[in-house]
């Protein structure tokens, strides 16, 4: 079977794009993202990085924050506040993993959720669970739904099988799908590493998503034929003598002959979610200056 790529660059270049041509009018000031980065965690330093180049093209003013492992809760508490109410700050985000002594979720809970261009502050969740389209929806479900809706890849009436339960993908990706809307109306199974019969599970998908962080976990035996697969990981492996390289959580030379349309790891689901960043960015910028 001949199968069609989710080309995730190439569409993130062309939002990134719109991003900019925007920016490129008469403006008060330019939009602004914080990056908060707690400790020595190599990857995300790797990932604030590529982040702030991206904003950078755009237009999207970056400033990161870096702090030392050892900071406390109540230190970043009192960061984040600071950035809450400067009025010349966008967008926060907390680079996670955070120290094991910084409990996570409270630290979601104190960005101000009209910064939360993460999307992950109980309001907002709260608002994706609801269907209530004006609060911020984590940056790579939107970004999976905006690719499945370029490429034309309908939702309406599918089955989509969501492997992983994060609350990062796995559970505002199966509220994203089965929202009223063109973008959702989907009939949405979330699977995981403990689900019984999950190959059974997998083969029943109109539309498959890998996103639970176990290099090639999917196989062919996993495919229905004609389906289209979404691979949401990135795995950094060794294989043999080979160089460190990247993989997703679908073993795509076994399955891609099996599908319709799938993502390329890298290149696919990754640049879409800086990109979703960089819109939800822009879309506080406006709300906060009316333009």
């Amino acid at each position: 079977m001949s199968y069609k790529i989710l080309d995730g660059k190439l569409l993130a270049q062309k939002i990134e794009e719109e991003l900019r041509l925007f920016l490129t009018r008469s403006l008060p000031r330019p939009p602004a993202l914080a990056f908060i980065l707690v400790g020595e965690h190599a990857a995300s330093h790797t990932y604030v990085r590529m982040k702030q180049k991206r904003s950078d093209e755009v237009g999207i003013l970056s400033k990161t924050v870096e702090l030392k492992s050892s900071t406390s809760e109540k230190e970043l508490m009192q960061l984040i506040h600071q950035l809450n109410q400067d009025p010349s700050i966008d967008g926060i985000l907390v680079q996670m993993p955070l120290p094991k002594q910084i409990d996570p979720l409270r630290i979601m809970a104190a960005v101000d959720p009209e910064k939360d261009v993460d999307g992950f502050h109980p309001l907002n969740v709260g608002k994706l669970l609801q269907g209530d389209q004006t609060g911020f929806v984590p940056c790579t479900p939107l970004g999976v739904v905006e690719l499945l809706h370029h490429f034309g890849v309908t939702t309406q009436g599918k089955h989509a099988v969501i492997v992983g339960r994060s609350q990062i993908v796995g559970k505002p990706l199966a509220a994203l799908l089965m929202q009223k809307n063109p973008r959702g109306n989907a009939t949405v199974t979330v699977a995981h590493s403990q689900s019984e019969h999950l190959e059974e599970i997998c083969k029943s998908a109109d539309i498959l998503i890998a996103a639970l962080g176990s290099p090639r976990f999917i196989t062919k035996n996993m495919i229905r034929k004609g389906a289209a697969v979404v691979d949401v990981g990135i795995n950094r492996i060794t294989e043999g003598d080979e160089p460190p390289h990247l993989v997703g959580d679908v073993d795509f030379a076994q399955v891609a002959p099996l599908t319709s349309w799938i993502t390329p790891v890298p290149g696919g689901v990754g640049p879409l979610t800086i990109a979703m960043l960089l819109s939800n960015t822009l879309r506080s910028f406006r709300r906060r200056l009316s333009c």
